[in-house]
């Protein structure tokens, strides 16, 4: 079964997915952050909207959906873990989801970190990880859960290389300037960085990325390059005795980038 992935850019720099069934005008929506430019869409695409999927409860993610509900009664799906009003389906890790018989099932992965509760979705050959991992970056840790969020970003490394990846924000050119401070050797990142300036110069966004595009150029998915350590052990002045201490210094580096 085929899908049809809209984007709907929303608030400073996030962006709504809209996943259609080719063979229908269902959509689902994920993260609303904002009713209004999304509710437009719909109706001049002449979309039906079938469920709300949320992955998080941070404010631009989730601050439409009574809004979006006041126009259209779907249900609304979110994580276990995260308090978030109007939810009435709760999902957690190993759990298939099936929306209707038009889309295939999703598959959710527990991704906390960023938040207590942050859950993806994979849905055929298509990841949907909102703030957990950005194209050449990942999102800032809270309550200093950096072993949980790298053991989160490696259950998203560990998917098939040809995994398309849908994030949240448009921060692909500063991540991957950041990426390009502790890797400037990397050819990759190189060649990367200068594909997304020309993409944003156009008005266009960088995504999606792969899996694969990720494990060669996002430095949060690279803290076991023997390089990359050493950048951060000189950065930090000080020896780091593994792959989790590197991903903390060098999280607390972008932090103040």
């Amino acid at each position: 079964m085929s899908l049809i992935i809209h984007s709907i850019p929303i608030l400073e720099d996030n962006y709504v997915w809209l996943i259609q069934s080719s063979h229908s005008r269902h959509v689902i929506v994920l993260d609303p952050g904002d009713a209004a430019p999304i509710l437009t869409y719909i109706s001049d695409q002449k979309l039906i909207p079938v469920a709300l999927l949320i992955t998080h409860r941070d404010y631009d993610h989730i601050d439409g959906i009574a809004a979006f509900l006041e126009q259209y009664e779907v249900p609304v799906y979110g994580p276990k873990n995260d308090e978030i009003p109007y939810i009435n389906h709760k999902l957690s890790a190993q759990d298939n989801l099936i929306i209707d018989d038009h889309f295939p099932s999703f598959h959710i992965i527990d991704v906390p970190g960023h938040t207590p509760g942050h859950i993806a979705y994979v849905i055929e050959n298509r990841l949907f990880c909102a703030d957990a991992l950005f194209a050449g970056g990942c999102g800032r840790v809270r309550q200093n859960a950096y072993a949980t969020a790298y053991h989160s970003l490696l259950s998203l490394a560990a998917l098939p290389e040809s995994t398309q990846m849908y994030c949240s924000h448009e921060y692909t050119v500063a991540n991957l300037q950041f990426a390009l401070t502790v890797e400037p050797h990397n050819q990759a990142t190189q060649t990367r960085l200068a594909y997304a300036q020309k993409l944003r110069k156009k008005g266009q966004m960088t995504l999606p990325s792969t899996i694969g595009e990720e494990l060669a150029t996002n430095p949060f998915l690279r803290c076991h390059e023997p390089g990359l350590k050493q950048a951060v052990e000189q950065h930090i002045g000080q020896t780091l005795d593994d792959d989790l201490a590197v991903f903390t210094a060098l999280r607390q580096w972008k932090d103040s980038f």
